[in-house]
């Protein structure tokens, strides 16, 4: 199998784990075109523009990562659109269904918990209904798990809700805690005592970490590590020194090629792309989508990307 070309069709066919996948942002055109479509056949006073023409790649891909242009694509628009339990059920089912067929055989789902007081449903209806969705799709089918994000614009009592419910639900399938949402907004010194439960009650922590200059201070990152994280998400804009602390502990790492590349987190495109830095430090890494139905790479093609542009053949891949 060495030396064979990692071509498309071989990374499909290969079993694969996605670790760093946003429900919301996993979510396809074509299924928020479904929910569209349906909530308009009910009659719902939907002012909200049909996704496919809302989200076409050039409009999304343009400055996306702006606070001005991506977070309001979720809080505005994805969210708005999905604000049943019903519109939520579907959306799970449908974004197990398309990581399945991607070939993913191991997938951990994150998402921030959220609420409704228009169509009613509470933050624990929320994660409980992604729960059932997981039960029903069967394990067997693919090992699927959830962690429960906290937002970076959360109060501790907000953050320490999510960590309440993740520690509840447990045994039905959360593993951890994330930390997440828009860089540039937040003091994340304030939840140490957040991840503290987290961990003292047996969830793993996984943290966005050094996604844009903004939230790449020194005191920020070393902060971040104090937490003691499983793993990091991203480390884009990290000083050398914190990256060998990094390496030192073997902290695995949660890197996105297309979402970096797309959103010009990253100079000098996929080639330029810090993979290249990281792939030989001993740190585990797992290549991942991030926001999948945004970025319209799937696991497969961030393989494909790594294989052809940082050369790895169907042996490196398969290891």
């Amino acid at each position: 199998m060495s030396h064979l070309v990692a071509d498309a069709a071989f990374t499909k066919l290969l079993p694969k784990i996605e670790l760093h996948a946003h429900l919301t942002g996993s979510i396809s055109v074509s299924t928020l075109h479904d929910i569209w479509q349906e909530r308009k056949k009910k009659g719902d006073d939907l002012s909200l523009e049909d996704p496919v023409l809302a989200l076409p790649p050039e409009k999304v891909y343009y400055n996306v990562f702006t606070s001005a242009n991506f977070f309001p694509l979720f809080d505005g628009y994805i969210y708005e659109l999905c604000s049943s339990i019903d519109a939520i059920r579907f959306a799970t089912q449908q974004v197990l269904r398309d990581f399945e067929q991607d070939g993913v055989r191991y997938l951990e789902l994150r998402t921030t918990p959220r609420e409704n007081v228009t169509n009613p449903f509470s933050k624990e209806d929320y994660v409980s209904t992604i729960l059932d969705c997981i039960r029903e799709f069967g394990r067997e089918r693919m090992s699927t798990y959830l962690i429960l994000s906290i937002d970076r614009r959360n109060s501790v009592a907000q953050a320490m809700e999510t960590v309440e419910l993740a520690i509840k639900y447990k045994d039905r399938g959360v593993v951890g805690v994330d930390l997440c949402g828009n860089p540039t907004k937040g003091n994340v010194g304030i939840f140490r005592p957040v991840f503290e439960k987290a961990q003292s009650s047996g969830l793993k922590i996984t943290l966005h970490f050094a996604e844009v200059p903004e939230s790449s201070t020194t005191q920020e990152l070393q902060t971040l590590l104090s937490y003691q994280p499983d793993r990091l998400g991203h480390v884009i804009n990290v000083p050398d020194d914190i990256k060998e602390d990094i390496a030192r502990r073997g902290i695995g790492l949660e890197l996105c090629l297309s979402c970096n590349v797309h959103a010009k987190l990253t100079p000098g495109g996929f080639a330029g792309h810090h993979f290249g830095y990281w792939k030989d430090k001993g740190c585990p890494i797992s290549l991942c989508t991030d926001d999948v139905g945004i970025f319209r790479s799937s696991v497969s093609n961030e393989y494909r990307l790594a294989a052809e542009h940082f050369n790895f053949d169907r042996g490196d891949l398969a290891v």
